[in-house]
């Protein structure tokens, strides 16, 4: 994995000398991690003139959710534990002698920028924009088996509550039931914080857990997702408890997953992001479905769980194969309920099987 970091800093060096910047200084953590192999709380990276530095408050401690920093990457930890890691990374880049330093300015406070000003005025700050992300866009197989391990954690998890009793039980229950079980199968922890949303809740992006109880003929939706090494991967299903689906809840439910089917459908290397937006919503608008659908079809994943691309009607951009993305329509009736159905997949060339789907726990309407 050394030499996996080793290159990965390369790329980024020659995009920041290409920029004219000598120097650059990541401080995002998710960044800081693609680059390092690690990031503790708090740590920056410093690219240098002459050393490649991870400034950290305290020792890396090499817990799976932290990771392991790259051997061959200095760590250089700050006296006691005051001290901020990145204004001491551009005191050590001026003192290496560059004239220059490029800074993630979206992730630095004012009063950081102010302090990096104060400790190296002679350095003149340029912004990275987006350069690490764009890098994290594209996974190495390594990172991909780590996004498959993830779902297959997310699956389990949540094929083991299918099997239990759900009736009676609250939203808030069932999420925390969820979260403990990913752990229990592997994981570092849930990737965000679980959803599950009945009846009238059903349906919902983002739904924040209950206290309502799950009763006999609601849709039950359910979002999660494993954290494992790091990489964080997405599953949504919808089903209805305990009793036969009403008409309606066919009715929707084939439609979203249609939608959904088309999304899958439309991802290729080449493939532009909003195209594949456009392929599972126009399923749902031509169903009469045009208010209140999620502002995007999908999203990439990673070492964040909402990563580039964009699925979104607006998106500027085409997929390349090894690009690992979500993809989760779904229709929310206030009132009543909705449904969603959401996976985890990679792009992949057509003469490679097409797009490879991590997350399979099955997408027929079950009646639990």
């Amino acid at each position: 994995m050394s030499e996996v970091y080793a290159t990965r800093r390369a790329r980024l060096r020659d995009r920041c000398q290409a920029g004219g910047s000598q120097s650059a200084l990541i401080s995002r953590p998710a960044n800081v991690r693609y680059l390092a192999g690690a990031a503790s709380r708090g740590s920056a990276l410093l690219l240098g003139r002459t050393e490649d530095l991870l400034v950290c408050t305290s020792p890396p401690d090499e817990r799976p959710g932290i990771g392991r920093p790259d051997e061959f990457l200095r760590v250089h930890t700050l006296p006691g534990a005051a001290g901020d890691p990145a204004v001491a990374a551009a005191d050590l880049a001026a003192e290496q002698g560059a004239d220059s330093l490029a800074v993630e300015e979206q992730h630095l406070t004012v009063a950081r920028h102010r302090a990096i000003r104060s400790v190296a005025p002679r350095l003149r700050l340029a912004d990275l924009g987006g350069a690490v992300e764009q890098l994290r866009v594209i996974k190495d197989e390594e990172e991909i088996s780590s996004l498959r391990i993830g779902a297959e954690i997310a699956d389990q998890a949540l094929g083991e509550l299918l099997e239990s009793i759900l009736v009676g039980r609250t939203e808030r229950h069932l999420a925390l039931e969820l979260e403990r079980r990913l752990v229990d199968h592997g994981a570092d922890g849930p990737a965000f914080t679980t959803s599950v949303g009945t009846g009238p809740n059903s349906g919902r992006r983002g739904h924040r857990p209950t206290d309502r109880r799950v009763e006999e003929g609601d849709f039950l939706s359910v979002c999660l997702g494993a954290n494992y090494r790091g990489y964080r991967c997405e599953i949504g299903r919808t089903f209805v408890i305990g009793t036969s689906p009403a008409d309606w809840q066919i009715e929707l439910y084939d439609l979203v997953f249609a939608a959904q089917r088309a999304g899958r459908e439309a991802l290729a290397p080449g493939a532009a992001y909003r195209d594949v937006d456009r392929a599972a919503r126009q399923v749902l608008e031509s169903a009469g479905h045009h208010e209140g659908l999620p502002a995007l079809t999908g999203h990439g994943v990673g070492l964040e769980i909402d990563e580039d691309p964009q699925l979104a009607p607006a998106a500027m951009g085409k997929l390349d194969a090894c690009v690992p993305v979500t993809v989760e329509p779904g229709v929310h009736l206030p009132g009543r309920g909705g449904v969603r159905i959401d996976d985890t997949l990679v792009v992949r060339p057509e003469a490679d099987g097409g797009p490879e789907l991590l997350t399979i726990t099955t997408k027929e309407l079950l009646a639990l």
